[in-house]
């Protein structure tokens, strides 16, 4: 009976621990880890199984280390950047006394270039994600401070114009400069769809399927 009763305390003793307030900025820290690394494993890991499964060639056993290698390096990342993040919040509020909006920008911008500054194809893609959210919000935020007049009629057209626009230009010209997943989506709505064989590979399969 030794066993359970151990287990109770320590719960109750985690627990109790939990509920200190002297401790709460540094268990948000810890908590934010946590949810770091189990929010990039969610997000990370059914695209990493679709785009890879779809796109990249190799034995399936190739594929699934890609997907698990993707979803670790994501997960990883986003924790290490929320545990700096937050840790360097609250080390700014404890110096100065009270909250900024600077502490959130410095420490936000010391995490992206610890975290996020490695130029690898998982941070490019989470890099570019945030920028199009960002110019969104920062034309939402110009709006809403006065700096540039509310526009009579939805941009919206206007904008979707201008990034397929640009993007397919890009593509058709100087593809070298795209990302090499959009790349590989863009081969194969553009360019794969103009090459057949037969029934087979206009329907059925994008390529003609070799022969053992």
């Amino acid at each position: 009976m030794a066993g359970p009763d151990l287990i109770k305390t320590l719960l109750y003793t985690v627990n109790n621990l939990l509920q200190q307030e002297k401790y709460k900025a540094a268990l948000a820290v810890l908590k934010g880890f946590r949810n770091g690394a189990v929010y990039g494993a969610k997000i990370r890991a059914p695209h990493a199984l679709v785009m890879t499964l779809l796109f990249r060639s190799g034995s399936l056993k190739d594929k699934f280390r890609a997907i698990l290698k993707a979803t670790y390096t994501h997960s990883r990342n986003l924790a290490y950047f929320v545990f700096t993040y937050k840790g360097l919040q609250a080390l700014q509020e404890k110096c100065q006394g009270k909250s900024l909006q600077s502490h959130s920008f410095l420490a936000a911008c010391v995490g992206g270039w610890l975290v996020f500054g490695n130029n690898n194809n998982i941070n490019s893609q989470i890099n570019m994600y945030l920028l199009s959210r960002i110019l969104f919000a920062l034309s939402r935020l110009a709006v809403e401070k006065g700096f540039i007049p509310q526009p009579k009629h939805d941009p919206f057209p206007l904008f979707a114009t201008l990034v397929w626009g640009v993007v397919l230009w890009l593509f058709e010209y100087y593809p070298h400069t795209l990302q090499p997943s959009l790349q590989s989506s863009m081969n194969y709505l553009y360019h794969d769809s103009n090459v057949w064989h037969d029934i087979t590979d206009f329907l059925v399969y994008n390529k003609p399927r070799i022969a053992p």
